[in-house]
């Protein structure tokens, strides 16, 4: 419920200052569960995505929004929790898993599932190699994955921006990959990485950036480390 109060209540706000236009909607299953796989340019794709969307989409979100303390913690975890965002840890592990498993049960239950293949976002606005998570999810559960480009987020909101400038967007909604469900034991390496492609190459037409075969991460380990070394 208070997912929907957000988006009507402060819905016109955030339109009047970004004016997200979403395109191929009708792309998106009207039931059922399915995977809005997308780029990632900026924090606010996260608002755009519900914004242009008929239906709730759930996301996965930085554990470390939802460990915070004393009040502005507790208000912080209390807002991604109530807009359908749950933590997850992104140095992998059990606690990653974790995350996938509650997003594998959100499908199940036939509900909309978002999610940023690269992980991160993009350092430079081109769109980088995908992790295999979005392959995987829809693999285990045999939901549709609805390619998505987010585009003009980058402008709106550069890198280290909190309020995002007037400026236009757009959400871009392709023809959704149908996918098999197969049994884990099916489900390999060269199969995750084969359909991850699939979807990253919707998401460059889609997008119009230049495609980058790197993970985003180690890109921006790497630029890190060279600023450290000045």
């Amino acid at each position: 419920m208070l997912y929907w109060f957000f988006v009507k209540a402060l819905g016109p706000l955030a339109r009047w200052r970004m004016d997200p236009k979403g395109e191929g909607v009708e792309n998106i299953p009207t039931s059922g569960g399915g995977i809005i796989a997308s780029n990632h340019l900026a924090v606010i794709d996260d608002a755009l995505i519900p914004l242009t969307s008929p239906r709730m989409v759930h996301f996965m979100g930085k554990a470390e929004y939802f460990e915070g303390k004393g009040i502005k913690g507790r208000f912080k975890k209390w807002w991604f929790t109530s807009v359908g965002v749950f933590p997850v840890d992104r140095e992998g592990g059990s606690k990653a898993e974790g995350a996938l498993t509650h997003a594998r049960t959100i499908l199940e239950q036939g509900h909309l599932f978002g999610i940023h293949i690269e992980g991160t976002r993009s350092p430079d606005g081109r769109l980088y190699r995908g992790h295999v998570g979005a392959a995987r999810l829809a693999l285990q559960t045999g939901c549709p994955i609805i390619p998505t480009a987010v585009i003009g987020s980058r402008e709106i909101q550069p890198a280290g921006k909190i309020i995002p400038n007037k400026g236009h967007s757009v959400v871009r909604y392709g023809t959704p990959i149908s996918v098999e469900r197969l049994d884990d034991s099916q489900i390999t390496h060269d199969r995750l990485r084969e359909l991850t492609g699939r979807i990253s190459k919707c998401i460059e037409s889609l997008s119009g950036q230049e495609y980058v075969d790197e993970y985003a991460q180690t890109v921006k380990a790497r630029i890190s480390g060279q600023s450290r070394t000045r």
